[in-house]
């Protein structure tokens, strides 16, 4: 039998029985799913209606009934409307708790094999879980004579205008506000999505926290960049931390923040950090964990579940500028990485020669190419390290490793359900040990896995 319900209809006394996969309460009315953003886990609200599905509705509070014990109040005075962050109303303690259910949740949607047995490690919080992004990456939109830099409000493409994020590491933020007082001074063109027309698209910046340096990097819809000199000149004089500056050319409207062309402009093509002892050099484009405090300690135990030695080979799958395969290098026999992004291999390969490593190899391509070509040709890998992005394990890598399966595994995994899904088959073949959560992104509904898996 269906259930009834409009848009606007009011429902009371709406007990919430658990937090969700994107930080939003979760609560069932009459058979139907309700998904109520800024609700906790046993807490009573009356809500309104919003979007209906047909197995699920959205809803929005309107009055607390009953609030949890683990409610506190969102200091970001933007919060509700930023859709960065989703659990900044939480206590940061329940939610590493929070991380771990949600872990053990997408497993016992997907069923793996053995999954009610596996070890659930306590998740690895941050002693300051504050300013910890290392880049900022803000849309820019012209409101009348002012230009204003911030992110999108969740589902939508309505900016919010943000000056001071509290997550964001405060070099990031300072450059950015900086940057957007500098185009309002010249009046600077920024793109119009609706009229297609205008130049400055987004801002992108990433600070080292170990060398201090910082890079900036202007994302445009044409190459056309007046009063270049200038503007550059009023930034490096405020913020001389910044020693690398470029522009990447994107005309197309589409999603994807970058383009295919990327122009040094000033200063130095890449920045450089460290990680466990690794220095990394960072271009434009390449690909870095957003927290370096928290990917210190990823890499350790990725390293600790790996446990390489001496005379065994590893694949770096994904491998980025080959942070997690450099961290220790020098643990095994020969390392090989692949990423689809140039740059990012071209960073990998520098990255290893500065460090004096002659056992690494990289290639530009798709993991799940690169692997069963490296196999035919008679590479054998004792151990296999993927961290894919959130949509998981292509299904042409998860058949390649499934038919050749190294004997040491390691999934790092940014997204638990993808996660959960892909164990499914994984878990024909490996024993999974344990499921170590890393809190890589306090206050957002993310989490970081590391997975130790034993061929059987």
């Amino acid at each position: 039998m269906s259930v009834y319900m409009k848009k606007g209809q009011k429902l009371m006394n709406i007990r919430i029985k658990k937090v969700g996969i994107n930080g939003e309460g979760v609560a069932n009315y009459k058979g139907k799913i309700l998904f109520v953003p800024n609700a906790l886990k046993n807490e009573i609200v009356d809500v309104r209606v919003g979007d209906i599905e047909k197995t699920f509705a959205y809803a929005e509070i309107i009055k607390f009934k009953k609030k949890s014990k683990m409610r506190v109040k969102a200091p970001c005075p933007v919060y509700e409307k930023c859709g960065g962050c989703q659990l900044q109303h939480m206590d940061y303690q329940e939610q590493l708790v929070f991380k771990k259910e949600l872990l053990a949740q997408s497993l016992a949607k997907f069923k793996p094999e053995g999954y009610e047995t596996y070890n659930l490690l306590d998740t690895i919080g941050m002693k300051d879980p504050w300013n910890y992004r290392n880049k900022a990456q803000f849309q820019l939109r012209r409101f009348g004579q002012k230009t204003i830099a911030g992110l999108y409000e969740l589902n939508s493409h309505k900016l919010v205008e943000i000056r001071d994020c509290l997550v964001q590491e405060k070099h990031t933020q300072e450059v950015i506000n900086t940057v957007v007082d500098v185009l309002n001074e010249f009046k600077s063109s920024v793109y119009n999505e609706k009229e297609k027309r205008g130049s400055f698209k987004t801002l992108m910046t990433r600070f080292a926290f170990e060398t201090g340096e910082q890079q900036l990097v202007f994302i445009t819809a044409t190459k056309e960049f007046r009063n270049k000199e200038l503007i550059i000149e009023r930034i490096t004089k405020k913020h001389p931390q910044i020693v690398s500056i470029m522009q990447n050319v994107h005309p197309k409207n589409t999603s994807e923040i970058f383009g295919e062309q990327t122009i040094h402009l000033w200063g130095k093509n890449s920045i450089q950090e460290h990680i466990n002892e690794v220095v990394f050099d960072l271009s434009a484009r390449a690909f870095f964990q957003l927290n370096p405090v928290q990917t210190s300690i990823l890499y350790k135990e990725a390293a600790k579940a790996l446990e390489m030695k001496q005379d065994e080979t590893l694949v770096d799958a994904y491998c980025g500028v080959g942070t997690i395969g450099l961290s220790f290098a020098k643990l095994a026999k020969e390392i090989r990485g692949m990423d689809v992004i140039a740059s990012g291999i071209a960073d990998a390969k520098h990255n290893a020669k500065r460090m004096g490593l002659t056992n690494t190899h990289y290639e530009v391509g798709k993991a799940e190419v690169l692997l069963p070509k490296w196999l035919k040709k008679g590479f054998e890998p004792d151990a296999i390290i993927v961290d894919p992005p959130r949509a998981g394990l292509d299904i042409a890598l998860r058949k390649a490793i499934m038919e050749n399966p190294p004997r040491k595994l390691v999934y790092i995994s940014c997204n638990v359900s993808t996660l959960a899904r892909d164990m499914v088959e994984l878990a024909q073949v490996y024993n999974v040990e344990y499921m170590q959560s890393v809190d890589m992104f306090p206050f957002t509904a993310r989490c970081e896995v590391v997975v130790r898996m034993r061929l059987k």
